[in-house]
C-alpha cells in the first residue's frame, strides 16, 4: 500500500509541476507569446515553428490551443494558419519529453532551491514569477526520479507484471487507457513521461508502453475539444481541426504498430528512449503529413462549425 501511495504521490506531483511552469509562463510571458503568435501565422513554416516554440515554453499543447482558439474567434488568425501552429504545438510538446527524459538527477536539487529562494524574496516581482518557473522545472525532474524510485518494487511484484501483462495485444484499450489519462491528468507531458518511466522500470512492457503513447497523443486533443466546448463555434474549429489530425495519425499507427513495433525495438534497446523517441517520430510524421491540409481541414471545420448569423 506505501509503495503505491508513493507512486501516486509522484505522478500528483509530476502533474503538478506542469501546472507550475504553464501558469508561471503565461503570467510572465503571456502577452509576449500573443505577440509572437499573432506575427508568425504568416505562412505554414512560421506558423509550426511559432508553435513549436510557444509549446515549449508552455509545456502544453492544450494552452496553446485556447490561445489561438481565441485570436480564430477574434478573427485575428486564420483556422488555416492556426492548425499549423498545432501541429508546431505537437512537436514541441514531444521536444519537452525528450528533454526532461535525460538523467538530469543532479539539476532538481538545484532548480528547486534556487526557485523557492527567488519566489519568496521576489514574490510580488517579475523575477519571482520566474523564479516559480524555475521550482516547477525542478519539481517534474523530482517528480520522475520519484516514480522511478516508487516502481521499483514494483517491479519485483508478480501480481503487478500479471496486471499489465493482460493490457499487451488489445491495442485499442490500451489507447483508450492513454486518452483517459491525459484526460484526468490534463497532461499529455505527464502521461508519456509516466509511460517511459514506467517503461524503463520494466513496470510496462514496450507493446503496452507505445499505444499507450498514442493514446496520449489522442487524449491530448481531446483534451482541448472538452477544453473549448463551451466556446463559441468559431474558437472550436482548431480543437476539432487538431483532434481529427490526431485521431487519422493514431488510426494509421495503430495498424502499423504491430508489423513496425520489432523492429523499432531493434534499433533502441532502451525501453525509456524508445517511448519519447515514438512519441517525437510520431508527431514529426504527423506534421509532415498534414501541414499541407491545414487549409482543406479548416474549410472542413468551418463547415461542421459555421459562424453564428448575426442578430
Amino acid at each position: 500500500m506505501q509503495t503505491l501511495l508513493n507512486l501516486l504521490a509522484a505522478i500528483a506531483l509530476l502533474v503538478w509541476g506542469t501546472h507550475i511552469v504553464r501558469s508561471g509562463v503565461l503570467r510572465v510571458y503571456g502577452t509576449s507569446l500573443r505577440q509572437v503568435l499573432r506575427r508568425s501565422v504568416g505562412n505554414r513554416g512560421t506558423s509550426f515553428v511559432a508553435g513549436v516554440g510557444v509549446t515549449g515554453l508552455l509545456q502544453s499543447s492544450t494552452a496553446t490551443a485556447l490561445l489561438v482558439s481565441s485570436f480564430v474567434s477574434q478573427g485575428m488568425i486564420t483556422t488555416s494558419a492556426a492548425l499549423a501552429v498545432m501541429l508546431g504545438a505537437d512537436v514541441g510538446t514531444a521536444l519537452m519529453v525528450q528533454f526532461f527524459s535525460l538523467n538530469l538527477a543532479w539539476l532538481a536539487p538545484l532548480l528547486i532551491v534556487s526557485g523557492v529562494v527567488v519566489y519568496l524574496s521576489k514574490k510580488n516581482e517579475r523575477a519571482g514569477q520566474i523564479g516559480k518557473i524555475v521550482l516547477g522545472l525542478g519539481v517534474i525532474i523530482l517528480a520522475l526520479q520519484m516514480v522511478t524510485a516508487a516502481t521499483a518494487p514494483l517491479t519485483q511484484a508478480a501480481g503487478v507484471r500479471v496486471l499489465f501483462a493482460q493490457l499487451s495485444g488489445d491495442l485499442l484499450l490500451d489507447v483508450l487507457i492513454g486518452a483517459l489519462l491525459v484526460v484526468v491528468s490534463y497532461s499529455s507531458l505527464a502521461v508519456v513521461l509516466l509511460v517511459a518511466t514506467l517503461s524503463a522500470t520494466h513496470v510496462v512492457p514496450i507493446e503496452v508502453a507505445l499505444p499507450i503513447v498514442l493514446g496520449a497523443n489522442l487524449g491530448g486533443g481531446l483534451l482541448a475539444l472538452l477544453t473549448t466546448w463551451k466556446a463559441d463555434a468559431i474558437a472550436r474549429r482548431v480543437p476539432l481541426g487538431n483532434f481529427l489530425f490526431k485521431a487519422a495519425g493514431v488510426a494509421a499507427a495503430v495498424m502499423a504498430l504491430p508489423l513496425v513495433t520489432p523492429y523499432l525495438i531493434k534499433l533502441q534497446d532502451d525501453p525509456q528512449q524508445l517511448v519519447v523517441q515514438f512519441h517525437l517520430l510520431f508527431n514529426i510524421v504527423l506534421a509532415i503529413a498534414f501541414i499541407q491540409f491545414t487549409g482543406r481541414f479548416a474549410s472542413l471545420t468551418e463547415r461542421w462549425l459555421p459562424a453564428p448569423r448575426p442578430t
